[in-house]
């Protein structure tokens, strides 16, 4: 093997893993992780860049190709035909330059495409998602992002720490609509178009990191409900039930604020 071809071959190994390892370390000294990992899963993402970096310092031991090289003389190994025999292989003969083309092919393409994903992550800035592909990714079912301890605790008043997800949840599953009658809440979120309220008050919610990433929402019933989609907001008020069993939040403060440092919930 050339020298280039084990260059390329080693970039697409040991450099393209090396990119995510750094940009995940930088991401963490820089508070910013969270915007694609759920934090909880830090204490594994870390280490492992980490243990990545040191192992791709250690591979430039090894020369390039050696890879390659696996000190085996595989000529006539396959060749098991008695002496004298007649073989009756007819298989009809192909070019034999066109499967390692079609393969150079599909292997440079293919690191091409790795090689711009991963130069573009780690050159530019980190973004939360945003509202648009929140709404691209609500499939109109009600959430379930909570446990069943959740509409207990909303039932009992235990509500302080209750985030959107939360209370999208209770919303969905509450079968007593009137027991939430006047509970307070204070929630931060983003604005997107609502159907029962003047606007929905939306976060996404993740398990382990943004692939996994759901929309949560809440009605907001507010008199002057005319704010852009995508509009971080924090909205203080009343949860209420409608004539129709529906809950909603009753607005009495609604103030734009700008995106929070950790734009999700967990």
């Amino acid at each position: 093997m050339s020298r280039s071809a084990g260059a390329w071959n080693r970039w697409l190994g040991v450099g393209l893993a090396s990119c995510l390892a750094v940009v995940t370390l930088g991401l963490a000294l820089t508070g910013r992780l969270a915007l694609y990992i759920n934090p909880s899963s830090n204490w594994f993402a870390i280490p492992m860049a980490v243990l990545l970096l040191v192992g791709a310092g250690a591979s430039f031991l090894l020369p390039l190709g050696a890879e390659e090289d696996h000190g085996h003389d595989h000529g006539g190994a396959h060749d098991h035909a008695p002496a004298g025999a007649v073989r009756r292989d007819r298989t009809i003969p192909s070019s034999p330059h066109a499967a390692p083309r079609a393969g150079a092919v599909i292997t440079a393409t293919g690191g091409v495409l790795a090689s711009a994903v991963s130069l573009s992550v780690l050159l530019l800035p980190p973004a939360a998602l945003s509202a648009e592909i929140a709404q691209t990714r609500d499939v109109g079912a009600a959430p379930l992002f909570a446990g069943a301890d959740i509409l207990n605790l909303a039932t009992h008043g235990d509500t302080a720490a209750f985030g959107v997800g939360d209370w999208a949840s209770v919303f969905a599953t509450a079968t007593n609509p009137d027991a939430f009658d006047g509970d307070a809440v204070t929630l931060t979120g983003f604005v997107t178009p609502g159907e029962s309220g003047a606007f929905d008050l939306t976060r996404l919610v993740i398990t382990h990191c943004v692939i996994d990433a759901q929309p949560a929402s809440v009605p907001i019933a507010v008199a002057d409900g005319r704010l852009a989609t995508g509009t971080w907001v924090e909205v203080i008020g009343t949860v209420k039930s409608t004539a129709s069993g529906a809950l909603q939040i009753a607005a009495t403060s609604v103030k734009p604020i700008p995106q929070p440092k950790d734009p999700y919930e967990y």
